[in-house]
């Protein structure tokens, strides 16, 4: 991978001999592979999503719940053929879908791995924050694109993510995706078969952020067309120490006013969360369970 293009910060690295802006070279690298139930319902259904989580990422939100592997360091490098292994394994053990996250800077490798196509649905589980022309290489091979829709604010994006460009990438890679999958398709037992579902964080103090985003999912789809998320599990991570308004967790009058605000927009059959979600013990142990051989 020399020059690498992949996502949209576009750094140029020859990822076969140094880390990229992602913090990972080229060869795969995963951190846990394990039955994942803490999707949204019609993703993880009864036994669970089977969850591949992928080392490093090109974002590097201030206040990553998954901080430990989002920055390159914890995770064991893997060949495509070991990742298609544990694809099956997971199937085998009664995964409702394979559930690739923070997958992008792999895109090649994955693409690779998934060729002869899979029994179970594939999600695409991201941060948004991606290429259309690498969203192009994953058509017919993604069934479910599981967004994060972060930002409308480019000030926020700027000074959480070091991305001030993230909403109007965000905005071009979210119809790229719904160009590929189109409107939702569920099973008759509700389970989400194809199409997107976008989530968006809530973060303490940015309220008119949360806003915007919304503004812009009721303005992109019609309603049932896509899915929306609108999460309320911050938890505060130790780099927020040097962003004041993120050292809190959200107050029950601010996610009350983005649901009220998401059903005044007209999306009505959205995902919403207990704010008792925001608890650490949601976030998995990245120790390597079920990515090695046995």
């Amino acid at each position: 991978m020399n020059g690498c293009t992949l996502c949209p910060r576009r750094c140029g690295t020859d990822r076969e001999t140094k880390s990229g802006y992602c913090g990972v070279k080229n060869t795969i690298k995963a951190a846990r592979a394990s039955l994942h139930l803490w999707e949204e319902p019609s993703i993880s259904g009864e036994n669970g999503a089977g969850t591949v989580f992928f080392s490093g990422c090109p974002l590097h939100c201030v206040y990553c719940q998954n901080h430990k592997i989002s920055g390159g360091g914890a995770g064991t490098e893997i060949s495509p053929e070991r990742l298609r292994e544990i694809f099956f394994e997971l199937i085998d053990r009664g995964a409702s879908c394979i559930d690739l996250v923070t997958p992008t800077h792999y895109t090649p490798q994955i693409v690779a791995a998934l060729k002869g196509g899979l029994p179970v649905p594939v999600v695409y589980n991201c941060s948004g924050y991606e290429s259309v022309e690498t969203l192009k290489t994953l058509e017919g091979y993604i069934d479910i694109y599981l967004p994060d829709w972060k930002y409308s604010d480019p000030a926020a994006a700027k000074r959480y993510s070091n991305a001030p460009d993230y909403p109007e990438i965000a905005a071009a890679a979210i119809g790229e995706m719904y160009r590929q999958t189109g409107k939702q398709v569920f099973s008759e037992n509700g389970m989400l078969l194809r199409g997107v579902q976008v989530r968006h964080l809530v973060l303490p103090g940015n309220l008119e952020n949360t806003y915007g985003v919304i503004d812009a999912f009721s303005s992109m789809f019609p309603q049932g067309d896509a899915g929306f998320s609108l999460m309320s599990q911050f938890t505060p991570t130790p780099a927020c120490e040097k962003y004041p308004e993120l050292c809190r967790r959200l107050t029950p009058e601010e996610y009350e006013k983005a649901v009220d605000y998401m059903y005044l927009c007209g999306i009505e059959n959205g995902f919403v969360q207990e704010l008792s979600s925001a608890k650490e013990e949601y976030v998995p142990s990245f120790d390597g369970t079920g990515v090695e051989s046995d």
